[in-house]
């Protein structure tokens, strides 16, 4: 009965079959027209025969061009033979640059003096017998693939699809893959993690981000697109499969930024029967197995840092430890000190300072000045500057209202010498620590850019912050009300151990089981210890966030239904990446990113529907957008 699907397809010998299907032949040109790719012939191929498929890179003089594919480059030259030169040549000069060609012939050596050092492929070339035009190009490209010096980023994400060809592109997505692969050996097989998918249309979370809506046919009835797998994964470890992990698609309704999209990963991973240090001792396992053999190594176990050391000291809850500049108190110094900026009865009220090393040099005015504005918009407070000149005197504005004493001392303690630079901000604590966080790493990118190196980019300096806080004031709430909370993590996350009582009592001094991992100032992991107290969650969720719990029925039965203690955490897939490849945008380590805009410029996503469409889910669109 299968008769016509004999007569569909060419015979082949079984020579051919295990040429192509030999299990121990396992390489990129496997399965494959060619038998090497671009990237790969060295000098003991010489003499061999060989096919090789790619892109025409460049075409030199009337007999020589290089072919790419994405593992290199090989250069490939005309036969010396009149006859077949000039017929093969008439094929080369028909095929414009990108053009997709087959060329089969043999390995030959450089001629003396022609080698390239710089290629892996420099000491040999392929004498071509055959050329074939596969698919011919467009004679002008919108971009040209080996050159990103002079294409924008708008460009890049309008014609992604030439920009994927980049060697940067190709190393970006090929450590992306090699990366996960290894991640799900290693939970699988070393740690007998079970991968589960769950589903991406599912209802509102609350807490969190804001969610994109799906329509249905039922009037009035939306799916939510899941900002994480969050209660899934509860759920299952309530079902017993109790070590989860899964390469998750995650969805996020806000503006994007350079570590952020609408649509991005994380792997998930969740277990039971655990506290923090499984999960710390697994994650550094984890990151050990799957690292780059290429990159500097890294040590385990991770250094552990308080949620108010690093916000004291660094002014973030991701500090880049990779250089000092810390923020250092000196409140008891300058207090009552006869400067009215100093003065305060509040006692939340701090004053602290961070010392930029030959700042007199590189923080020019004009520098100052609009750190001085930039820092008043973000962080809606001012700071002071001084610079210590030679004789170790005082060049500020509040110098003359100051005493020598407090002067030498706050000096000593940043340990500040002639030609350093000092950054002062006073006010309620968390305002000065954000201020001064944020100065500390404009300071460094001034200092960077004058060619003082602070953040050594082979280095990779991972930290645990724990110990957060488990709610904080709500800045959404109203300010008359100061006793609405939000959670710092999310509504899921279960207080430290000791602490419950504190919940009913004092909810604002109850720190979470919530933990971080950080590296160079990027957060590359979150998770936490979950509440599988059914009462606990209920109350933390009407009680204390006010919300309503009518859509979350679901969990809390489950919680009473014989749920373990369990716990997790989730990588940031994008953003770990974007740390091993170098990237300063997760863009450059997506293959189809967003604009800051959530726009797909190649596309054109989002797009309109037509009427009909949004009549099938009784949809109507205000087109004045209010």
């Amino acid at each position: 009965m299968f008769s016509f699907l004999r007569s569909s397809f060419p015979r082949v010998h079984s020579s051919d079959l295990r040429k192509y299907f030999c299990p121990f032949r396992k390489s990129s040109s496997s399965l494959s027209w060619r038998t090497h790719t671009c990237g790969e012939l060295r000098g003991v191929d010489v003499g061999s025969q060989v096919t090789l498929c790619g892109w025409l890179q460049f075409k030199r003089y009337d007999f020589m061009a290089t072919l790419r594919d994405a593992h290199g480059v090989t250069q490939f030259v005309l036969p010396e033979d009149q006859t077949r030169r000039i017929t093969l040549s008439k094929k080369l000069d028909s095929a414009c640059p990108e053009s997709v060609i087959k060329v089969k012939g043999h390995v030959q050596r450089r001629p003396k003096n022609k080698s390239n050092e710089k290629m892996p492929t420099g000491d040999v070339e392929v004498v071509a017998d055959e050329l074939e035009i596969l698919n011919n190009c467009s004679e002008q490209l919108p971009m040209q693939v080996h050159d990103h010096t002079n294409v924008t980023d708008a460009t890049r994400m309008l014609f992604r699809y030439l920009d994927l060809r980049s060697s940067r592109m190709q190393r970006n997505l090929r450590r992306r893959s090699e990366v996960a692969m290894k991640m799900r050996e290693y939970l699988w097989k070393q740690h007998n993690f079970v991968e589960v998918e769950t589903p991406n249309l599912f209802r509102r979370t609350p807490g969190g981000a804001k969610e994109f809506v799906v329509p249905t046919h039922q009037p009035g009835q939306f799916y939510s697109l899941p900002q994480s797998p969050q209660q899934f994964k509860q759920l299952l470890m309530v079902g017993a499969i109790d070590r989860y992990f899964q390469v998750a698609r995650c969805f996020r309704d806000e503006g994007s930024r350079p570590d952020r999209q609408p649509e991005f990963t994380q792997v998930d991973i969740e277990m039971s029967f655990i506290d923090q240090g499984c999960i710390y001792w697994l994650v550094e396992g984890l990151m050990q197995y799957c690292w780059p053999s290429d990159l500097a190594d890294i040590r385990v176990p991770f250094p552990r840092m308080k949620y108010e050391e690093a916000i004291n000291q660094y002014g973030t809850d991701k500090p880049d430890t990779r250089f000092g500049m810390t923020l250092v108190d000196v409140t008891s110094t300058l207090k009552d000190s006869g400067v009215s900026v100093f003065e305060s009865t509040s006692p939340d009220f701090v004053i602290k300072v961070i010392r930029c090393r030959d700042g007199s040099k590189h923080l020019t005015k004009g520098k100052l000045d609009h750190l001085q504005t930039t820092c008043q918009d973000k962080c809606s407070i001012r700071f002071l500057s001084v610079v210590l000149k030679e004789d170790g005197s005082w060049k500020s504005s509040i110098a003359k209202h100051l005493p020598e004493e407090a002067k030498a001392s706050v000096a000593e303690a940043v340990d500040a010498v002639p030609g350093d630079a000092l950054l002062l901000c006073a006010g309620p604590a968390n305002s000065v620590n954000h201020c001064l966080g944020f100065l500390r790493l404009k300071c460094a990118d001034i200092l960077e850019e004058q060619g003082i190196k602070l953040r050594d980019p082979d280095c990779f300096n991972f930290l645990w912050v724990d110990d957060f806080p488990l709610f904080l004031q709500s800045e959404q709430g109203d300010s008359s009300e100061d006793d609405v909370l939000e959670s710092a993590h999310h509504p899921f996350t279960a207080p430290v151990v000791g602490e419950e009582e504190l919940v009913y009592s004092d909810p604002l001094k109850v720190r979470g089981q919530h933990y971080d991992l950080v590296s160079n100032g990027v957060e590359v992991a979150g998770g936490s210890i979950r509440i599988h107290s059914s009462q606990l969650q209920r109350y933390i969720l009407e009680t204390i966030l006010q919300e309503d719990i009518s859509g979350m029925t679901h969990l809390l039965q489950a919680l009473e239904s014989g749920c373990p203690p369990h716990g997790g955490i989730a990588i940031g897939f994008d953003r770990l990446i974007a740390l091993l490849c170098g990237e300063d945008t997760i863009r450059d380590v997506i293959a189809f990113p967003k604009t800051a805009d959530g726009n797909d410029l190649m596309s054109g996503a989002p797009s309109e529907v037509s009427a009909e469409d949004l009549a099938r889910y009784h949809i109507s669109v205000d087109q004045k957008g209010s």
